[in-house]
C-alpha cells in the first residue's frame, strides 16, 4: 500500500518533512526560498523535489507538476515567517506584509488536500494577535475546511524532546473528514542523555578547519541511541534508513573561544547564564533552553547566543544542537555553523513533527508502515556550497537572499 503523501511548504531544511516521514507519510515536494535550505533540505531527502522559490510566486499547480504528483496530496504543511506580523488595518490577512500567510492558505486552497497542518510561534493565540489568527481560521474555514479550534501550543519537551520550546499548530480536515485528536507525549529526556554519548570535540584538531572526523563514541542513552545507528532502524519511527558512515562525527565544526571567554564558562554554574556573554549554561540533569536562529542576512546577520556545553568550557556545536532537537545522526546540515545553527534553530523538532503527524494519520484511519527502503544521502557538495553556487544550482537570482553582511567575531 502507497504511504500518504505531503507537501511541505516554508520547508526550510526539513524538521517537520522529517517528522511527517516518521509519521509513515512520503514528503514529495517541499518549497523553500533559501537556496541553502533548499540543497540541505535535498541532501536529506533524495526522493522529494525541492522547489526554490517563494510561496508568493508558485502555484499549486506548478508544484504539482513539477513534484509529478499525479495522486491526491493528503497533507500540505508548513510554518509561514514569524518575524513581526502586521495588525494594523481592519484585516490582517489582507496586510501585504502578512502575505505569506495568505498565500499558505491560497496554495492549501489550490492543492486541496484532505488536511493541513500550519504551525507557527506561540504568540499568535494572545493579545491583538489573536486577531489575526481567528481570520486565518475563517480563511481555511472559507476554502471548505474544518478547523481544529481548540488549536494548542505544545512545548516539544513534553514530546520527549530535550528542549523548552513551545509552537503553535493549527490543524484542518476537509468537511468530510475526522478531525485528529490530541498528540500522545512522551517521557522527558534531559540534556545529559542527548549529547553524553558524543565525542569531545577539543580532542580533534581537524574539527578547527573541518565539520567532520572519524571518532569513538560512548555509551548512548535510549534516546541517543535512537538518533545513532538504531534510530535508523527503530520502533520509534516509520521513516526510510538513511546509509551513512556510523562512525563518523559530522556537523562538529569547533568554535575557538578566548581563554577569558572560557574562563567564565567554566564558573557559571549549571542552568545559569554567564553575565558577560549572556550564554545560557545547560544543566545536564536538566532541559535545553529554547534554541533560537538569529537575524537573517538581510537583518544583520546576528547569531544567537549558542548554549554553553555542560561539561566542556565552550559552546555547542551544530551536532550538539540537532541532538538537542531530536535530529539523527545521519542528518547533515550546512558546513558552517552560522547556518547550520540557523537551520536548526528555524526548524520544527522531528519528534514533535511526529507527534502531531501520527494524529492526522490516526484520523485517516490509517496505520503507519515502515519501508523497507534505504536511501542514500545527496551530493556532500549541496551542504557545502555558498549563496552564489545554491543559486545557480537552483537557476535563481544571487539577491534571491540578500548578501550576508559579516559581524567581527563576538569575544565570546
Amino acid at each position: 500500500m502507497a504511504r500518504p503523501i505531503v507537501i511541505d511548504l516554508f520547508a526550510g531544511a526539513g524538521g517537520l518533512s522529517l517528522g511527517f516521514e516518521w509519521a509513515g507519510f512520503d514528503v514529495k515536494a517541499a518549497v523553500e526560498l533559501d537556496p541553502i535550505h533548499c540543497a540541505t533540505h535535498e541532501f536529506n531527502f533524495p526522493e522529494c523535489k525541492t522547489i526554490c522559490a517563494s510561496v508568493a510566486d508558485i502555484s499549486g499547480a506548478d508544484i504539482l507538476k513539477q513534484s509529478k504528483i499525479s495522486q491526491k496530496v493528503d497533507v500540505v504543511c508548513g510554518g509561514a515567517p514569524c518575524q513581526g506580523f502586521s495588525l494594523i488595518g481592519k484585516r490582517a490577512l489582507d496586510d501585504p506584509r502578512n502575505s505569506l500567510v495568505f498565500h499558505f492558505v491560497r496554495l492549501v486552497k489550490e492543492i486541496n488536500p484532505k488536511f493541513f497542518v500550519f504551525e507557527n510561534v506561540k504568540g499568535l493565540t494572545v493579545g491583538k494577535h489573536k486577531q489575526f489568527l481567528d481570520e486565518i481560521i475563517e480563511a481555511f474555514e472559507q476554502a471548505g475546511y474544518k478547523v481544529k479550534t481548540e488549536y494548542k501550543v505544545y512545548n516539544a519537551a513534553e514530546f520527549g524532546v530535550p528542549q523548552n520550546r513551545h509552537r503553535l499548530f493549527l490543524i484542518g480536515c476537509k468537511k468530510n473528514l475526522k478531525l485528529p485528536a490530541e498528540p500522545i507525549k512522551a517521557p522527558s529526556v534531559t540534556v545529559g542523555e542527548a549529547i553524553g554519548d558524543l565525542p569531545e570535540l577539543d580532542d580533534f584538531v581537524e574539527l578547527l578547519k573541518d565539520d567532520q572526523v572519524k571518532a569513538e563514541y560512548g555509551e548512548p542513552s535510549e534516546y541517543a541511541g535512537h538518533l545513532r545507528e538504531n534510530g535508523n532502524r527503530s520502533e520509534k519511527h516509520f521513516g526510510y534508513r538513511r546509509h551513512y558512515n556510523k562512525e563518523l562525527l559530522t556537523s562538529s565544526t569547533r568554535t575557538v573561544h578566548t581563554e577569558l571567554s572560557r574562563s567564565r564558562f567554566a564558573e557559571t554554574a549549571h542552568g545559569e547564564t554567564e553575565p558577560v556573554s549572556r550564554f545560557f549554561k545547560l544543566d545536564p540533569n536538566g532541559l535545553c533552553n529554547t534554541l533560537r536562529a538569529g537575524t537573517a542576512s538581510d537583518r544583520g546577520a546576528f547569531t544567537s547566543p549558542r548554549p554553553i556545553h555542560p561539561y566542556t568550557a565552550r559552546c555547542i556545536s551544530v551536532r550538539e544542537a540537532a541532538r538537542l532537537h531530536s535530529y539523527p545522526d545521519w542528518f547533515r546540515f550546512h558546513k558552517t555553523k552560522w547556518h547550520g545553527m540557523r537551520q536548526i534553530g528555524n526548524s520544527v523538532p522531528p519528534y514533535l513533527g511526529q507527534a502531531i503527524a501520527l494524529t492526522v494519520m490516526e484520523a485517516m484511519g490509517l496505520v503507519p508502515t515502515r519501508p523497507e527502503k534505504v536511501l542514500e544521502t545527496g551530493n556532500p557538495a549541496l551542504i557545502d556550497s555558498n549563496m552564489a553556487q545554491a543559486c545557480t544550482y537552483y537557476g535563481v537570482a544571487r539577491d534571491t537572499i540578500p548578501q550576508r553582511q559579516r559581524k567581527q567575531p563576538s569575544p565570546a
